[in-house]
């Protein structure tokens, strides 16, 4: 599918976002492996986490869905009729691996064309060192494993592992199968990541401990149905955000976004930037803050992104890189060789791109180097098959000389089916 998008000069209004694809996720996997019901509102509208509640719906969780609401009837997971599909969704079969592993019958689970290209050892590996069984696919011309993943579950026992990199979905995955494990289970982390898996764990009755970068979940959890709220997704926001200090005018409220500390540093670093944004009505609620957000049009400077604030802003970057072309002094991305093995090659797709609306960025293994001032014209971009890909070429239009077609739009459902008509609401 095909999206035109028209230039726009003001960006105003309010918008409230589908909830949080990282939270979903773990909320999906740990309503069904929990005794009782778990009522989740907001639940992501997202492609990536309706996988989630398929899978965990073939492994025995009866998941019922009524408006903005799931509810899922947990309890023990059982053998499924067939493969698990993950989908697109990098985040349901790294994670949901973990807990696969460590049940008492044998799970194939793969994904797509794109997923099927991901790389796999990251999670194979430590769970390998717990007990695991797990047999990847091998690709011509490429070392390592990759989906379809076998997994013959059998019992675990804790360990205690050092994240080689900094990666949320690694230690979400070596935590979720502690939580089988006899034994302790104890994760290093070499750069804070996002923690909504450890917020995720206490809420159900998980005994987690948190020591600056290490994370110790004791054995024997028995977690408990929950009722929670997902928080507005952060992540999706950034687009929005983006939008408004491309344009002239700006006026644009966002509400009841995640604030989580570890997913906030984008708000940290556009204030750097010179942007515009005021936090309203903060709450909390299942151990995460929310908040709404008011940003205006603001002038914004150059900046880098370099170690643990790539780790942080990862997904953030496609968006980031955007803004980067416009503002005054360009944007240097450094450390954020994790781009390359997204759902495509981020930082290739950004460069042709870039290449076809006449925008100048020097890449590099790890990252890029964008000058500033720089003016977007019309063209058809692509996709690649990528949603953070597809939104963020969205918004460069908005600020493009012309109407722009992009390619593939239909990859925004991963995560924000309505993306498009959201955004043609506060564009004017």
């Amino acid at each position: 599918m095909n999206e035109i998008v028209c230039p726009a000069t003001s960006i105003g209004g309010t918008i409230t976002l589908p909830g949080d694809k990282s939270i979903s996720h773990r909320y999906g996997m740990l309503g069904a492996i929990a005794e009782g019901v778990t009522t989740i509102h907001n639940y992501s509208t997202g492609a990536d986490c309706q996988a989630t509640l398929a899978c965990m719906a073939s492994l025995g969780a009866t998941i019922e869905r009524a408006d903005n609401k799931v509810v899922i009837h947990g309890g023990e997971l059982r053998e499924p009729a067939g493969p698990l599909d993950a989908g697109n969704s990098g985040s349901t079969i790294r994670m949901l691996s973990g807990i696969l592993a460590a049940q008492p019958f044998t799970t194939r689970i793969g994904g797509d064309e794109s997923l099927s290209r991901r790389p796999m050892d990251r999670i194979i590996q430590p769970l390998a060192q717990m007990g695991a069984q797990i047999e990847g696919t091998v690709l011509a011309g490429r070392d390592g494993n990759f989906p379809p993943l076998t997994i013959y579950g059998r019992q675990l026992h804790g360990i205690d592992y050092t994240l080689p990199i900094a990666s949320a979905q690694v230690k979400s995955c070596v935590l979720l199968a502690g939580l089988f494990a006899a034994g302790d289970t104890l994760v290093r982390e070499p750069i804070r990541t996002r923690d909504h898996t450890e917020i995720a764990l206490k809420e159900f009755g998980a005994d987690i401990e948190i020591h600056q970068r290490a994370i110790k979940l004791s054995a024997g959890a028995r977690l408990t149905g929950r009722e929670l709220l997902v928080p507005g997704d952060l992540s999706s926001a950034t687009f929005f955000l983006v939008a408004a200090l491309l344009m002239p005018e700006a006026n644009l409220v966002v509400h009841n976004v995640g604030l989580n500390p570890t997913r906030s540093s984008l708000l940290d670093y556009l204030t750097s930037l010179g942007a515009s944004i005021k936090v309203i009505d903060v709450k909390q609620s299942g151990g995460e803050l929310i908040g709404s957000l008011r940003i205006r049009a603001s002038r914004i400077q150059g900046g880098a992104i370099e170690g643990a604030m790539t780790a942080a802003l990862i997904d953030e970057i496609p968006a980031l890189a955007i803004l980067g072309a416009a503002s005054a002094g360009g944007l240097v991305v450094r450390d954020a060789s994790e781009l390359r093995v997204k759902e495509t090659d981020r930082i290739a797709a950004i460069e042709s791109n870039f290449g076809r609306m006449g925008v100048e960025i020097e890449t590099a293994p790890d990252g890029f180097r964008i000058p500033g001032g720089q003016k977007f014209h019309a063209a058809e971009v692509d996709s690649a098959g990528d949603h953070r890909i597809a939104m963020a070429f969205a918004v460069a239009a908005l600020a493009a000389d012309g109407p722009c077609t992009i390619t593939g739009a239909d990859a925004t459902s991963v995560s924000f089916p309505d993306f498009f008509s959201t955004l043609r609401e506060i564009a004017h």
